[in-house]
């Protein structure tokens, strides 16, 4: 399913010809390379007054090997942090900083801006500010070209230290979040710090389950897993037995050909896998289907097909394996933007991965005591056999309409599963991360 208009977008004539035409005009996404640099030139580090986090941010960065240079030319990363900002008229600090620095922004580049969750703010006026950071980030991600991205991070009081931050910022600054813009994510304070971390394997010693493994996203998710030292057990349905065993060869993981729809498919994964020591460190939620059709035209066997897989298999799944996961486990379950904001013809599949994010945010207070976090991933349009389907104009929009003006690769949701999975992502719990390019649909 080659994306032609971005290729040709790319092209020199390509790129003239949609510019005069007004068509968008995507470029090449630089996705992560094992042994690339965290960021690929200099970075800028601004801050407001009372800022309270620049210090952890410049610890992180230099631990990182990045250079921060306020004269550079050509950054490749803007970075301000605007957690001390308190009224609406310190919001002229963010035009002071990036108005004369965006132009400049190197192709791929990425802008960070750090504030305080509106709602643990002291007056009216500060979380007005500190709210108003969103649309500032989310519109500012609209305009940015050439592949640059940007990211609100929200630090709870508390949470403005190296170890809190560090593996969100590198996630952020990083080609990991390649296809990631616009998007918010709150990191707690008080989150336990993790053992010390190998950024070029932060999964070394860990043991991951990935449903829906046989292929697209899930196959995606157990390569990168692995990539960052997991052992993977990749789990998928009978039926998808021979391109399991595939992947599993692929990635020096177990293959587990399991049903997760029958009665007894919880109790055959203990028995079978784990009834000795063994243990779990990261469980991912990605086995899916979709029954497309409008309700009025919907058996009542399509509308159960896919609750049973997307929604009541998770819970079941994640009831009998949570005494399994060990302190300091992730959990991350595989939304989509239809959960957030629905899709025509997929009321079932909606109210599934709604339901999803209503269990994420549900069950990540009750773990966090064990340092457990949860977390989902919300895909919008990946190129996978699933959306290949998909009518061409359709399929093209769905492309087209986002910030990017292109589909994501199984391998960016699969990124964004490894970076809430490692160990040192313990301050972000109970969120959904869009995978989307800043789609439309929903913003």
């Amino acid at each position: 399913m080659a994306d032609r208009y971005l290729s040709f977008a790319s092209t020199r004539v390509g790129a003239r010809l949609t510019r005069r035409l007004g068509l968008p005009s995507p470029v090449p996404l630089r996705r992560h390379r094992r042994g690339a640099p965290l960021v690929t030139g200099p970075v800028v580090v601004g801050s407001a007054e009372r800022a309270r986090a620049e210090g952890a941010l410049r610890e992180v960065l230099d631990a990182g090997g990045v250079t921060v240079d306020a004269r550079s030319p050509r950054p490749a990363a803007l970075l301000f942090d605007a957690t001390g900002i308190a009224s609406a008229a310190e919001l002229d600090q963010l035009h002071a900083f990036f108005h004369p620095r965006l132009r400049r922004l190197a192709p791929h580049g990425r802008v960070v801006v750090l504030g305080t969750p509106p709602e643990d703010t002291a007056r009216p006026a500060q979380a007005a500010a500190q709210r108003a950071l969103e649309g500032f980030t989310r519109s500012l991600a609209k305009e940015l070209r050439g592949g640059a991205t940007a990211h609100l991070l929200l630090l709870e009081p508390g949470a403005e230290r190296a170890e809190s931050i560090e593996s969100t910022v590198r996630f952020a600054l990083s080609a990991r979040s390649a296809y990631v813009s616009g998007q918010t994510l709150r990191l707690m304070a008080g989150a336990p710090d993790g053992p010390e971390v190998d950024w070029a394997r932060p999964l070394a010693g860990r043991t991951a389950l990935v449903t829906g493994a046989a292929r697209g996203i899930g196959a995606a998710t157990a390569e990168v897993l692995h990539r960052d030292g997991a052992l993977v057990l990749c789990l998928d349905t009978p039926g998808q037995r021979d391109e399991l065993r595939r992947v599993a060869a692929r990635v020096g993981g177990v293959p587990i050909p399991l049903d997760l729809t029958s009665d007894e498919a919880p109790d055959q994964l203990l028995t079978q896998f784990f009834e000795a020591s063994g243990s779990l460190d990261v469980l991912v939620h990605n086995a899916g289907i979709t029954r497309d059709r409008t309700l009025a035209r919907m058996p009542v066997d399509d509308w159960r097909a896919v609750l049973d897989v997307n929604l009541i298999a998770v819970e079941r799944l994640t009831e009998a394996l949570l005494p399994r996961l060990n302190h300091g486990g992730r959990i991350v379950c595989t939304s989509s933007i239809s959960g957030l904001a629905g899709n025509m013809g997929q009321t079932n599949y909606a109210a599934s991965k709604a339901g999803l994010i209503g269990l994420v945010e549900e069950l990540a207070p009750i773990v966090i005591d064990r340092g457990i976090t949860v977390n989902a991933v919300a895909p919008g349009f990946v190129k996978t056999r699933m959306t290949a389907a998909v009518p061409f104009l359709v399929r093209q929009a769905g492309r087209r309409l986002n910030s990017l003006g292109q589909g994501g690769q199984p391998v960016d949701v699969a990124e964004a599963v490894a970076y809430l999975a490692a160990p040192g992502t313990s301050a972000v719990s109970g969120q959904v991360l869009r995978v989307c390019g800043q789609a439309l649909l929903g913003a």
